[in-house]
């Protein structure tokens, strides 16, 4: 787009650095692994680099971040923001969450081509499945009588009123998301994947099998062929911030980039426009954005949070939302070699309260992205860091309570949700405390 040429030969000289300095610590991985100094990743939510690049850069690239596209960068033509920050902040932080939604929608055939024409409640009540069903993808129409194939997600917004898209009465099932935080994701796609794997048959031994958190492998979109275990997203449709970001530029603002070059559609689409809209410029700024933001911090620990931490843990939530994981050492190539842990990042302990994998709690929206059908009413764990600075609770917002948001809890989690039920209020009180203090 042109806007940051001069600061991308810049990013390219840091990954340079980077990773000469991660093949050499290489070298010495196995040795120093053994006698290696887990810290604390830094929280803040001060708007400062956690030192994965420098201070000035880390300026630089949220600038980038808080940019306002418009249809001559590529905006459109179907979008829901204009820029990054629009749907990422929070708590005085760029990168939180937001009360903006996205809509998702598609509707179910079976192998003979009929559709299940119920929709399900948000706590599953009707499990009705018919054999051979499978998940299908929207299709959208356009104000112009022209329509969107396959496409789960229903842009809310256009750049002219003739692309602007509606749901068809075919598609029965919709849902709302509510926008995700990316604060301290950084340390998250630091995660080896073997972590999550571990996590996974360890929630299932534990738990006699009644949890059991999905591991689901995704493709990277900057390395060719290559699969991971997805992470982020609602469905942890993404293992790298990389392809994160690329998707986030088409799907949320409808830019393209050679990651993703093909326009969603191209009704209205200005002349003139390149194409791809954007270089890799702008997905290299936004992914080391993210990489470098602080984890969400706690807020004040008192006696009371301390009690509620206990109910929390009894209730067994902290199964599913784990208090805390750890990145690779530094020097760890991740996604092909596409990723070399860096220093700041590497042997980081940090708090998220989420296990970044898929569980049927309840709340299922019936939406299959990149994982089987299996997934369709399984949704990632959220994340609970940060949950102070949210209004709107669980995936779609739909909660505005601790706990309402908690007795939506079935599946996996309804063990939890029923022993919540029989809580004195002063232990509802004291989980509560605790709860706003993440």
């Amino acid at each position: 787009m042109g806007k940051v040429d001069s600061l991308i030969r810049g990013l390219d000289k840091f990954r340079f650095i980077v990773l000469g300095a991660a093949i050499l610590s290489g070298t010495l991985l196995s040795k120093a692994a053994l006698v290696a100094t887990v810290t604390e990743a830094p929280a803040g939510f001060d708007n400062q680099t956690n030192g994965a690049i420098t201070p000035a850069e880390f300026e630089r690239f949220k600038g980038i971040f808080t940019e306002v596209e418009d249809a001559a960068d590529g905006l459109g033509p179907v979008f829901n923001n204009t820029s990054c920050v629009g749907c990422h902040f929070s708590g005085g932080a760029i990168g939180g969450s937001s009360q903006v939604t996205v809509l998702r929608a598609g509707h179910y055939e079976t192998s003979n081509g009929h559709w299940m024409r119920f929709r399900r409640d948000q706590n599953e009540y009707q499990r009705r499945y018919l054999p051979g069903g499978s998940f299908v993808p929207a299709t959208i129409q356009l104000a112009d009588g022209s329509v969107i194939e396959e496409r789960s997600l229903v842009n809310q917004r256009a750049i002219c009123a003739d692309a602007q898209s509606m749901v068809t009465p075919t598609d029965n099932i919709t849902s709302q998301r509510i926008s995700l935080s990316v604060l301290g994701d950084g340390f998250v796609g630091a995660v080896a994947d073997d972590t999550f794997r571990a996590l996974s048959a360890s929630q299932s031994k534990n738990s006699k099998g009644r949890i059991r958190g999905q591991v689901i492998d995704v493709p990277v979109l900057e390395a060719a062929g290559l699969t991971a275990v997805g992470r982020f997203g609602a469905k942890a449709q993404h293992a790298s911030l990389m392809s994160f970001a690329a998707d986030a530029y088409l799907n949320e603002m409808g830019v393209t980039s050679p990651l993703l070059p093909d326009e969603v559609t191209t009704v209205c689409q200005p002349a003139g426009v390149s194409n791809p809209n954007s270089s890799m410029d702008d997905i290299f700024a936004f992914a080391a954005f993210m990489r470098a933001t602080k984890t969400p911090p706690r807020g004040a620990i008192t006696p009371q949070v301390n009690a509620g931490l206990a109910v929390f843990r009894a209730l067994e939530c902290s199964t599913c939302h784990v208090e805390s994981l750890q990145t690779a050492p530094p020097g760890t190539r991740l996604f092909g070699g596409e990723y070399i842990v860096p220093e700041a990042l590497g042997n980081k302990t940090f708090h998220p309260f989420g296990d970044y994998l898929l569980h049927d709690v309840g709340t299922g929206d019936s939406i299959v992205q990149n994982g089987g059908e299996d997934t369709a009413n399984k949704l990632r764990t959220i994340p609970l860091w940060g949950l102070r600075t949210r209004t709107e609770l669980m995936h779609d917002g739909a909660s505005t309570n601790f706990d309402h948001a908690i007795q939506r809890h079935r599946g996996e989690a309804l063990y939890s949700s029923q022993r919540y039920s029989t809580l004195s209020l002063q232990q509802k009180q004291d989980l509560w405390a605790f709860l706003r203090s993440l």
